[in-house]
């Protein structure tokens, strides 16, 4: 089973990746445009580890059913 900072790690990579992707002139330009447009809306690294902590401040015992998505901190 992921764990939320395992989540939150592989997000933040993603975000990387899709960053090379679309500065990387030797891609074709379908490949980078793309890229780009996943990028307007995908979640900054502060986002999601803010995400994190405002999940791991919510937790309540008696929501045993309820858990975090993501982490507030990564393993790099």
């Amino acid at each position: 089973m992921t764990t939320p900072k395992e989540r939150s790690r592989a997000v933040i990579h993603t975000e990387g990746f899709l960053k090379q992707l679309a500065r990387d002139t030797s891609l074709p330009e379908k490949v980078r445009r793309d890229a780009h447009f996943l990028l307007r809306h995908y979640p900054e690294r502060s986002d999601v580890l803010l995400a994190g902590r405002l999940e791991e401040a919510t937790m309540l015992p008696s929501f045993p059913f309820l858990y975090p998505i993501f982490g507030s901190t990564i393993d790099e």
